[in-house]
């Protein structure tokens, strides 16, 4: 059974347990299970190395909580040791009473931020088991043991499963859309900050980590034969950071950046907004800030305090964190909702006054209508600054698929890449433009493709006349309408 094959027979066996409602659930039960199983080949793996160096590996888990004592005991030969397997009420009575409590009190120790034991203890602490059968956990168990990763092979594929899962949470509904950047966008992004080895790379609003994860790959790609020792271990430690406050989706993230080799992430399950920003200092600025904020929420006093531009958009207040959290000759792409760049009241014309004048914004992607579909409808901009003095001039580029975006016609590498091969230039093209600060009147950043002009534009006069009269007379139908409807109502 291939590995996708693996997760889809999970998923239908979960789907059927009392416990489990919807993907979100069946996602969050899957992954804490993945990642037990992931933590066994770990330190198994670690041992042999030891073994090989003639030293001693000593295990993060005990003995008595050790996948292949609880979950998929072994015989002597190896093979499976059905006898002594628990299965039914003694699997979750297991499950529930020990194995949790147990990994929940890994966060004791807070001296070991670093360590994966505390990594561990952060993930369980806002974990359950929602699995209701014993004998339907028994099922996954025995599935998820037959998964290998040690085999570079087998983690590859199945980092790309679990983003299938991820996505298809998203596509469940409600807040999980917030979990989900498409891959495509995060892609392009990357490609065009070019991230470094030894630059930190941040997001405040990390999700399933997305940004943080392609960066790493990126980084890793680029510099595979060129990193040493304490550059690779660096890499691992030093330079991913990120906050998440949706406990499900701060699991997903940890799991996630597990997966993809991120042994030891650093990403906290927190609200970024509740931190003062004017509490930021140089040592706790980013080099690079990548990011895909939530938008169209409405904070609370309280939130907003800790801001010298109050406002309760979250999109302006995110704005302001990433602002003062850039380092000095730092990069930054964020994504933001359109009426960021033309909203001209007087929080949003602050905040972007302060960035004009602070920051270099040399580049706003347009991008089309429909990416976060199903998520949100919104159209969506990603703009990029660099903390290297005020704005000259802005570069931007406006993505223009064929086909109208949808659900089942998601956004594709294909559609971006024009903008990645253009992006280090600034090339001029049919679908990029430049305008100079002065042109830009009271901080509306939203810019019109002067290259692209209107189909009505291009009508003979004839069928402007034709068009103009077929709309008023339409105009003039609603009217009359609208005029009997409310004499009806007088009337009656």
């Amino acid at each position: 059974m291939e590995l996708q094959q693996k997760i889809d027979r999970i998923t239908d066996i979960l789907r059927r347990d009392d416990g489990i409602s919807g993907a979100m659930h069946y996602t969050e039960q899957i992954s804490w299970i993945l990642f037990l199983k992931f933590l066994n080949d770990f330190e198994e793996e670690k041992e042999g190395e030891a073994l090989l160096n003639n030293t001693k590996y000593e295990r993060i888990i005990t003995n008595e909580f050790q996948w292949n004592h609880w979950a998929c005991p072994k015989s002597i030969d190896g093979k499976p040791d059905l006898k002594n397997a628990k299965t039914g009420d003694d699997l979750t009575k297991f499950v529930n009473s020990m194995l949790f409590p147990y990994l929940k009190g890994f966060k004791v120790n807070i001296n070991q931020l670093k360590s994966v034991k505390y990594k561990i203890g952060n993930v369980f602490e806002f974990l359950d088991n929602r699995i209701a059968s014993g004998h339907t956990l028994r099922e996954v168990l025995d599935i998820i043991d037959t998964l290998n990763f040690q085999s570079q092979e087998e983690l590859f594929e199945l980092s790309h499963v679990y983003e299938n899962l991820l996505q298809g949470m998203g596509n469940d509904g409600g807040n999980s859309g917030e979990f989900y950047t498409p891959r495509a966008v995060i892609k392009a992004v990357i490609e065009a900050i070019q991230p470094e080895p030894g630059q930190t790379i941040y997001d405040g609003a990390a999700g399933s980590c997305g940004f943080l994860i392609e960066a790493f790959e990126f980084i890793k790609e680029k510099y595979r034969n060129k990193l040493s020792t304490q550059q690779w271990q660096a890499l691992h430690e030093d330079t991913f950071f990120g906050n998440e406050k949706t406990p499900l989706a701060y699991i997903m993230g940890v799991m996630n950046m597990i997966l993809h080799g991120i042994e030891s992430p650093n990403l906290y399950k927190q609200n970024t907004l509740t931190n003062n920003i004017r509490d930021i200092q140089e040592k706790d600025r980013y080099d690079i800030i990548v990011a895909n904020p939530p938008f169209g929420g409405k904070e609370k006093p309280q939130i907003q305090q800790n801001f010298p531009i109050q406002a309760n958009a979250t999109e302006l207040l995110f704005l302001q964190h990433f602002m003062k959290s850039l380092k000095k000759g730092g990069k930054a792409a964020i994504v933001i909702p359109e009426g960021v760049l033309f909203q001209t009241g007087n929080a949003f014309r602050s905040v972007k006054e302060e960035l004009l004048a602070n920051f270099n914004v040399h580049t706003i992607l347009s991008l089309p209508a429909g990416v976060f579909l199903p998520y949100s409808g919104v159209k969506t901009n990603v703009l990029f600054f660099d903390r290297t003095g005020a704005t000259s001039d802005i570069w931007y580029y406006e993505c223009t698929p064929e086909q109208k975006l949808t659900k089942n016609k998601p956004i594709q590498y294909e559609h971006l890449k024009e903008f990645v091969e253009l992006f280090p230039k600034r090339t001029l093209s049919q679908n990029s433009w430049l305008v100079k600060i002065n042109d830009i009147v009271d901080t509306d950043l939203s810019a019109k493709n002067p290259n692209v002009s209107t189909d009505l534009e291009h009508m003979p006069p004839k069928e402007i006349i034709s068009h103009i009269k077929k709309n008023e007379t339409e105009i003039n139908r609603l009217m009359s309408e609208i005029e009997q409807i409310l004499e009806e109502g007088l009337n009656g």
